[in-house]
């Protein structure tokens, strides 16, 4: 039986681009009839997600295996790293948490890394035709050279050919892919295959002569220049455009606190893609303003970020707003900041115990275990402002290690079941006047969720609601994958590409 064939993207810099164009090749190779899957060994980022099988990957592996019509799976990404400081993540190995690691705790281990690494990627070589590898970052980071195993490193392990991306919207194209080329070793440049302008505004016609001398210096093609794309795709990092200012405000203003570990900010797209809707996100109290909704996000680390609401006075703001009668809605880590008690007996994130914010009476402990599984039920009788949500279906995924739990009565939101392998039912979340928390994430793709909302904050301020319809996710980010995929082939030289995957060059 053949074995898969790859090709690697990598970039000159974080945000260069790969990651969509990755999920980009992989739609025009799925497009052109192979079975095509994504892979990337080693991704940073704080925007995870709970496979069917209750394993925890990387999005953006996700978004791509979406591209390619595929289901997503663990061994498409083995190494999650996510951040809980400046210098150490907690560390997910093909699905499970290994622990927490500073970076050369971390760095000392990479080697042993390679097994996993190469385990997982022979899965998808004996079911795929093509695999679309991801680089991470560059690999001219000289420093990182001999342990490397998610760029040249991974490249050689598999004899994968290689493209470079470069960024030009940030200026400095041209020597930045120079440069990058000069950076590595003779074996390294021999992977490299050709080049890709990602970003691009303006007439090409202009940018030629710059192409001519980049491909006489570094004697590699030009495979395309890609233009800018206007794309809503799922990203994952805070890098992402999606965090820039909203000059402009709707009928209905949701204002999204960008916590300093902001985790799986997607959760709240399908709310942003509504009609007469501003999904905001704020880094200062004033920015704030006078929302319709406010919403926590989910964090990596509770603790740290419920420290820089108070210091920064956001918990203040948030706290003056929910006494005015503005809905408060936590998701996760931000449900969890809404309660009475945080407490760290086992060293999870800071240790010690601190007060929440007193808006819900719950009280967290975090556990030693993350509970990861995807979930489908129903919200209860909810009330309050937003009240409509009442026996609207939900679905998505809880990714925690805290266990909350009411120290009074207290009304939960929804009663769900475990679709990842025990089938067991029990309650999710808790609301309180208008203030409520869940631990699903994604509960606001769902079509019922998200229309209800926006239709009781649009009654609460005595507007009309008639024409209040939600997007139809699937068949959205379908149509914006098939726009990445005809973006890219009308601006790529496939044959040479092909050509590249088949090693003729």
């Amino acid at each position: 039986m053949a074995k898969a064939k790859s090709i690697m993207i990598q970039g000159t810099m974080s945000n260069a681009g790969k990651s969509v164009l990755t999920a980009g090749l992989c739609r025009i190779f799925k497009q052109d009839g192979y079975k095509v899957a994504p892979f990337k060994s080693q991704n940073m980022a704080l925007n995870s997600y709970i496979t069917k099988e209750g394993l925890e990957m990387g999005r953006a592996q996700v978004m791509q295996a979406e591209a390619a019509g595929i289901e997503p799976r663990v061994c498409m990404n083995p190494i999650l790293l996510k951040p809980t400081n400046d210098t150490g993540s907690q560390v997910i190995l093909n699905g499970e948490v290994l622990g927490n690691m500073g970076a050369v705790e971390y760095y000392t281990h990479k080697q042993d890394m390679i097994p996993h690494i190469m385990e997982a990627y022979r899965k998808l070589e004996e079911e795929y035709d093509i695999i679309v590898i991801e680089g991470a970052g560059s690999p001219a980071e000289i420093n990182l050279r001999d342990d490397d195993i998610v760029n040249m490193g991974m490249a050689a392990l598999v004899d994968a050919p290689v493209l470079i991306a470069g960024d030009i919207d940030r200026g400095g194209v041209f020597a930045s892919l120079a440069g990058t080329l000069l950076l590595l070793n003779e074996d390294e440049q021999q992977r490299v295959k050709g080049t890709i302008i990602n970003k691009f505004r303006g007439d090409r016609s202009i940018l030629e002569p710059g192409i001519k001398m980049l491909e006489d210096i570094i004697q590699r093609p030009t495979v395309g220049v890609i233009p800018y794309m206007y794309l809503d795709i799922d990203e994952e990092d805070s890098l992402t455009e999606r965090f820039g200012p909203r000059h402009e405000v709707s009928l209905i203003d949701i204002a999204v606190v960008r916590l300093p570990r902001i985790s799986n900010f997607t959760d709240f797209n399908a709310l942003e893609f509504m009609p007469n809707v501003t999904l905001r996100y704020v880094n200062h109290p004033r920015e704030l303003k006078n929302p319709d909704m406010v919403i926590l996000p989910g964090t990596k680390n509770t603790m740290g970020d419920l420290k820089w609401l108070r210091q920064s006075g956001f918990e203040a703001a948030i706290l003056k707003l929910a006494s005015q009668g503005k809905p408060v809605f936590g998701i996760c880590g931000g449900y969890q900041m809404l309660g009475k008690t945080l407490s760290d007996p086992y060293n999870v994130e800071e240790g010690g115990s601190m007060d929440g914010m007193g808006l819900l009476p719950i009280d967290t402990v975090f556990e030693q275990h993350k509970r990861r599984t995807r979930v489908e039920g129903t919200i209860l009788e909810a009330g309050g402002i937003l009240s409509g949500m009442s026996g609207a279906h939900l679905e998505g995924y809880e990714i925690h290690m805290g266990i909350s739990r009411p120290c009074e009565e207290l009304a939960p939101l929804a009663k769900i079941k475990d679709i990842s392998g025990s089938e067991s039912e029990s309650l999710d979340g808790h609301y309180k006047g208008n203030v409520y928390g869940s631990y699903v994430h994604g509960i606001f793709d769902c079509e019922d969720v998200a229309k209800a909302v926006i239709i009781d904050l649009l009654k609460a301020k005595g507007l009309g609601y008639e024409e209040v319809s939600a997007v139809d996710m699937k068949a959205y980010k379908e149509s914006q994958y098939d726009l990445l995929a005809k973006t890219m082939r009308d601006n790529l030289n496939m044959e040479l590409i092909f050509d590249i995957l088949n090693k003729r060059i």
